[in-house]
């Protein structure tokens, strides 16, 4: 028996179980996209941005006050998140309007939020 008990100790390879874990295993490619997905969400500046916008579409100043930024930090955080596709924004007259690009973003931070507040 292994000293660790989270180890395989077995010799034996469920062959079924590997080919078809093989059959559908994404491409390095997807695993890089994805991974680049999760890492716009690594950081809390995002983050809260994200949930701001979970809750109205905003504009720089107005995120900017929420967060107790200035609105060079907010714009270049909302730079990043719009050329990673989780913002998308609309212009009327000089001002510009950010939103979630999609309910995707919008179901994916909330599920992460459920999860961390979810009590174990």
């Amino acid at each position: 028996m292994s000293k660790n008990e989270f180890a395989c100790d077995c010799n034996i390879i469920h062959q079924d179980v590997v080919d078809k874990v093989t059959n559908d295993f994404p491409s390095q490619k997807q695993f890089d996209k994805v991974s680049a997905f999760f890492k716009i969400l690594g950081d809390s500046t995002r983050s809260k941005i994200i949930w701001s916008l979970e809750q109205s579409e905003m504009c720089v100043c107005d995120i900017a006050n929420v967060l107790n930024m200035s609105k060079s930090s907010v714009s270049h955080q909302l730079k990043t998140l719009r050329e990673a596709g989780f913002v998308t924004y609309r212009k009327v007259g000089k001002t510009v309007y950010y939103s979630l690009v999609d309910d995707h973003v919008k179901r994916l931070f909330l599920l992460g939020m459920e999860h961390i507040n979810h009590e174990k």
